[in-house]
């Protein structure tokens, strides 16, 4: 995997659930997006939905996770094959130090954390995607694996973190797509977009303390320790992200970050 001409940008997403795939508000969104992006040689994403210590590399042409319950059948039918993306496995391990080794898992494939946005910004699934697990919820530990990844966008790799930037699912009184954004939700989406236009990291970083809406933006934070991955990704994390998309859905914040 040679260096490229255009350094790729990297992300933060929010990434829905299956019915994403019906929300042609959203799936505009997100196709726009990849469709200004360069081309990626690869892609790296980081998913909510797997998290696993020491860091774990998905295996290329192993079947999707259908990692949800109580949806229409056809979503779990769906397939995204992509091809071999053995070569970044062995970069993604290369960067991290000796001291945090990375296991090649044998069998496990894209969860819909990964493969429902996919499905959408690269349809014809012609792009390599690695899966990494979410190896903490630590800010610091997370922005310094970002930062080990950094070198790989110059060789045209697309690095994802994806999640959802409020996520109280449990406290949700109604579960329609246009549904109205709780308080909790507006509150903490609001502090997070003045912390992100800031470039406040550690701000973002000590979310727990700082941010209205806690705990019920994140009565768990896997869906929003992701960002930091994209955050130490960046050439300046500090640097202010472009904010790329907005709104609510669900009543849950699906704001979504390029960083450069």
């Amino acid at each position: 995997m040679a260096a490229v001409d255009t350094r790729m940008p990297a992300l933060y997403i929010g990434h829905g659930a299956p019915p994403l795939l019906d929300d042609a508000l959203w799936s505009g969104q997100l196709a726009e997006l990849s469709a200004d992006l360069p081309r990626p040689t690869a892609i790296l994403i980081v998913s909510a939905h797997w998290e696993s210590a020491p860091i774990s590399l998905s295996a290329s042409g192993a079947p999707l996770v259908y990692d949800f319950g109580g949806f229409d059948p056809k979503y779990y039918e769906m397939t995204y094959r992509t091809p071999d993306a053995s070569d970044l496995a062995r970069k993604v391990a290369a960067l991290m130090p000796a001291t945090q080794p990375v296991h090649q898992h044998a069998t496990r494939g894209l969860d819909h954390g990964a493969w429902v946005p996919l499905t959408i910004m690269y349809p014809a699934a012609d792009v390599p995607v690695l899966q990494m697990s979410l190896p903490t919820e630590d800010p610091g530990t997370l922005l310094e694996i970002g930062r080990r990844l950094r070198p790989l966008r110059d060789e045209g790799v697309l690095i994802i973190g994806s999640g959802f930037l409020t996520h109280g699912l449990r406290y949700l009184r109604e579960f329609r797509i246009d549904a109205p954004a709780p308080g909790w939700s507006t509150e903490f989406d609001h502090w997070a977009s003045e912390a992100i236009a800031r470039g406040d990291v550690d701000a973002l970083a000590n979310f727990r303390e700082l941010a209205p809406g806690m705990p019920y933006a994140h009565p768990t934070v896997e869906h929003y320790t992701p960002l930091f991955v994209t955050l130490g990704a960046s050439v300046d994390p500090s640097t202010p992200a472009e904010q790329i998309i907005d709104g609510f859905w669900m009543g849950l914040s699906k704001r979504s970050l390029l960083v450069a």
